[in-house]
This record gives structure tokens, sequence and C-alpha cells, in this order.
């Protein structure tokens, strides 16, 4: 399957691919503030995001974050130097997301009408995102304990997991009141999206995912390697938060 899901191409060199795009992008907003007279230079002075906490789900059911860590794990699966989307806290940032302004549509115009538009205008539609994750999972497990046997997705063991998400994307599985190609396209979105952000979102744990593609994060200057192509960083990645062994109590980036 093309994405990524059967043989031809593998799932990580599609992750790569998309790399340099996801980790360019944010699903939440920060406002700056106004510099005037002085110069007001100060830690955190841009009003930075609120770093996601660990903890229990903040959207999910507990079963729509088993079956959500499931489906981030057949999305981005684990491999001896890389942790997989559950272990990467994939999972965890669409949950956070979810649970916030990107949940909530904040800055979207949501009144109607509501009009299927062209694929370049995005999702539109009245329920969001959080509608959307609801309904989808819901709808996947139904339609997994219909055709598997009465295991929801979660259960089922990899090969018929990766099985029933290629059907999904095919078209060949119809989830009961549910767009299934539109929640798989949406799921594969927000999951690589989690698995190259900033961990201050939840996802990307450790900086896994920036130490596999050599990517230097939120370093202050690299100048001197911009021109470098094709040589890798020697430096590991820092996050908005820092690297752990920077802080003497051990309570830096994650």
């Amino acid at each position: 399957m093309e994405t990524g899901l059967g043989p031809v191409v593998s799932r990580r060199s599609v992750l790569l691919s998309t790399a340099a795009f996801l980790i360019a992008t944010s699903s939440r907003r920060t406002t700056a503030k106004t510099i005037s007279g002085v110069l007001p230079w100060e830690p955190n002075g841009g009003n930075p995001p609120v770093a996601a906490k660990l903890g229990p789900w903040e959207f999910f059911t507990a079963e729509e974050g088993r079956a959500m860590e499931a489906l981030a794990d057949r999305i981005i699966p684990p491999d001896p130097q890389t942790p997989g989307g559950k272990d990467s806290g994939s999972a965890v940032f669409v949950d956070r997301q979810l649970a916030g302004g990107y949940g909530a549509q904040e800055g979207l115009y949501v009144r109607p009408p509501f009009i299927t538009g062209a694929k370049n205008q995005g999702t539109q539609s009245e329920g969001g995102p959080r509608k959307e994750y609801r309904e989808g999972l819901a709808a996947l497990d139904r339609a997994c304990q219909a055709r598997e046997g009465g295991k929801r997705f979660a259960d089922l063991p990899d090969d018929r997991k990766d099985q029933v998400l290629k059907d999904l994307e095919e078209g060949n599985l119809k989830l009961e009141g549910v767009d299934g190609k539109s929640f798989f396209a949406l799921t594969i979105k927000d999951v690589q999206t989690g698995f190259f952000a900033d961990p201050i979102y939840g996802g990307n744990r450790d900086m896994a995912a920036w130490k596999m593609i050599g990517y230097p994060g939120a370093r202050y200057n690299y100048l001197d390697w911009v021109g470098r192509h094709n040589e890798r960083f020697p430096l590991p990645p820092v996050s908005m938060t820092g690297r752990a062994e920077w802080t003497s109590n051990n309570s830096g980036a994650r």
C-alpha cells in the first residue's frame, strides 16, 4: 500500500519524507508581546505554549486511548533504534490537542452552512476533530468486532491491524456513520505531527524522532551548518524547554 502500510513502501520512509513539513508546524498558537521603548528581553517573553502534562487522558476515554495508541503504533511501528507511535507519545499528543484549542477549533469560522469543499480547503465540518475522533474510534471498534470475531481494534494481532487499516484506506472497510477514509487520513496526519513535534506538546518523547532524522531542534544558532548538506549535525537536539541534563534537578524536556 502506497502510504506505507504494505510491503512496497516502508512507513518510516513516508515519515521521513514529511518530517521537514511537520516539525515546522504547530497545532497551538502563541502570542508575542509588543516590544516598545526599551529592550524587555526576559525568559519566556514570547508567551510560549504550556507544556503538556503527563498523566491520564484529557479527552479520550480509557478505551478510546487504547485504540488510539494501537493506531499510532501501526502508523509508526517501532524498530530497534526508534520507539513507535505509542511509546513516543504520539497518542498523548493527539489527546492533548483534542482537549485544547485544536479540538475546540479555535480561530476557525464554524458557523453554517457546512459545505464539502475542495481537498485543498481542508476539513469543513460542524463537529470538528473532537467529533471525528469520538465517532471514528467507536465505529472502528464496531467494524472490527463485526468481522474479527468480536475483537476490538486494539486486541487484534499486528498483521490483522494492518489489514484493517489497509482496507479502511482503500475503502474496502466501511465504518457506520463515518467516512472511514477521511478518518484514517486525519489520524495519520495527527499521529505524524505528534511524532515530529516539539516534546513540549506531549509527543516525540526524548526527542527520539529528531534524533532519528538528525534534526537539531530549537537550538539558538546553527548557521555554520545551514549549507552543509548530507552531513549529520554533531550535537544532540534541544527542545523548547532545553535538555534534561541542563537542569540540576533533571526536570527538563522529556
